[in-house]
């Protein structure tokens, strides 16, 4: 049997895959023949997730028994030294346990291209090399392209994609090209970026990656919001108070100072990560979980969402300082290496939005964003109004903070419900208590990593989990006014000390409207 025979034997018949292991033996979602380019091999992406992550669908079954891996850089590498680069990788970073059968199979399936990315020769290799794994390996002209580069590579990459024939599919077959966030730094480079792409690439063919939507627990907002009758009847204005969400690092820029000078916490993050679980938490139940109808709900979300009339009373930004964090003394973010001493770039961001809907009406949603904060934790919770105390006298519930619905998207994921419960004693004192959901206890099953998820959806067609264009048009539409407010200051951002949970002004935004910011 040939390996196309065999490719197309196992997309018939998906459990005659011999590497699948009894885990995953009920699961049917394997793509079919397919081959998998990754640009930029050597980073750290690349290293430490993209490369494990392809090992760990190969451990678990995921991939057709032909799959191929093909590397692109500057590096002079055979495939062999290329292949051993990879097994370190995995060695190193894969989740699932090595095993020698496993890896043999992914390894005669990988090659390396050696060139530049303007190197006309290296692509017409890399297209040699895309023919010769379809006829050995069974691929069947089935390839997905892997962009882990600067954006501002794309244009030439994406150039020699088409010149060399590379982008376009032949009969029954398809090309994919995945994108890596940033996608442009405002709305007017989003759409530059998006132009380049799709010139070359069909829409239903490119995937934007952000990566927080390959992560269980964000997929689990929709199964906890739509697959309980227990939510819905109080998910809106009437009995929610304010949402807060949360994505805190306990680190400093460290390394990318390079990159981060100018690009700021609210780009980096706020546009795409946090402005995505805001989407899923605010968002009307969709008429399905296909693509079309999960992506139409979110951006009917982030068309509706407004700043504050006064962007100034809405916002606030910080950087951090020099100082003790965890018993350790610390750089300031503008005495990092390779930083620019006089940079006006935020290492905290928050903001208020509202949402102009029914649902939602007067609720505000407040996201934040920071580096060296009290603790790595990224959270959504959901705050409700408080109940009427008539029964209680007011030394019965001091003790007692409102309501709250935590979802713990990293680490110790899970979900969190805080309610008031009678302190045991002849006296009626009502104090706060928790009920805990976490994965680790639940599930027996390790949840996967995103970028398998992900990786696997990009080889499978299935686009639910990737922002198409407008989504990113409406989030920079979001916060392009937020950038242009903070320009308009000429100042740098308010200081604050390492290990804090960030500026003053930062909880000046919230005491503005008789709240604080939850500790995570």
């Amino acid at each position: 049997m040939t390996p196309a025979e065999a490719a197309e034997q196992a997309v018939i018949a998906p459990g005659s895959n011999p590497l699948r292991s009894g885990r995953d033996s009920r699961l049917t979602r394997i793509p079919g023949p397919n081959g998998l380019v990754l640009f930029g091999v050597t980073g750290d992406l690349a290293r430490k997730k993209l490369l494990p992550a392809v090992y760990d669908l190969a451990n678990r079954g995921l991939l057709p028994p032909g799959f191929a891996l093909t590397g692109f850089g500057r590096r002079d590498w055979s495939d062999d030294e290329f292949a051993e680069f990879v097994r370190e990788s995995v060695e190193q970073h894969a989740r699932t346990p090595f095993r020698e059968p496993v890896w043999e199979h992914l390894r005669v399936g990988i090659r390396f291209v050696q060139g530049d990315f303007d190197d006309d020769a290296a692509f017409d290799r890399l297209a040699e090399t895309i023919d010769q794994l379809d006829s050995e390996r069974g691929t069947m002209g089935n390839h997905a392209f892997y962009l882990s580069i600067p954006p501002k590579s794309f244009q030439t990459v994406t150039s020699q994609l088409k010149r060399s024939g590379l982008a376009v599919p032949g009969e029954n077959q398809w090309r994919r090209v995945v994108i890596e966030k940033p996608f442009g730094h405002d709305l007017d480079s989003a759409r530059e970026l998006n132009d380049t792409v799709e010139s070359v690439f069909p829409a239903d063919s490119v995937f934007r990656i952000d990566h927080y939507l390959g992560k269980e627990t964000v997929q689990n907002i929709l199964a906890m919001r739509f697959a309980n009758s227990l939510w819905e009847p109080i998910w809106n204005a009437n009995y929610i108070d304010h949402v807060q969400i949360t994505m805190a690092e306990d680190i400093g820029v460290g390394g990318r100072a390079g990159y981060y000078d100018g690009v700021g916490a609210a780009r980096d993050v706020i546009q795409n990560h946090l402005l995505q679980l805001f989407a899923l938490t605010a968002m009307e139940e969709p008429v399905s979980f296909d693509a079309d109808d999960l992506r139409n709900e979110k951006e009917k979300v982030l068309q509706a969402t407004r700043l504050p009339d006064d962007i100034s009373t809405g916002v606030a930004r910080g950087q951090y300082d020099s100082g003790w964090q965890g018993g350790e003394k610390v750089t300031g973010f503008v005495d990092e290496e390779g930083m620019n001493p006089e940079s006006h770039t935020e290492t905290y961001a928050a903001l208020k939005l509202f949402v102009n809907t029914r649902r939602w009406a007067g609720v505000p949603f407040y996201l934040r964003t920071g580096k060296r904060l009290g603790r790595r934790v990224t959270e959504i919770a959901v705050v409700f109004k408080r109940a009427s105390q008539y029964l209680f006298d007011s030394s019965s519930t001091s003790a007692m903070g409102e309501n709250a619905l935590v979802i713990r998207v990293q680490p110790n994921e899970g979900i969190s419900i805080r309610f008031g419960s009678k302190v045991p004693g002849p006296a009626m004192n009502v104090r706060d208590v928790t009920m805990d959901f976490g994965y680790g206890h639940a599930f027996t099953e390790e949840s996967p990593e995103a970028y398998e998820r992900l990786i696997l959806d990009v080889l499978l067609g299935d686009p639910p989990l990737f922002p198409r264009q407008r989504e990113v048009e409406l989030s920079w539409k979001i916060l392009d006014p937020v950038e242009e407010h903070w320009a308009s200051l000429d100042e740098a951002p308010e200081q604050y000390e390492p290990g804090s949970w960030g500026p003053k002004s930062a909880d000046e935004l919230l005491a503005r409207d008789g709240r604080h910011w939850r500790r995570p």
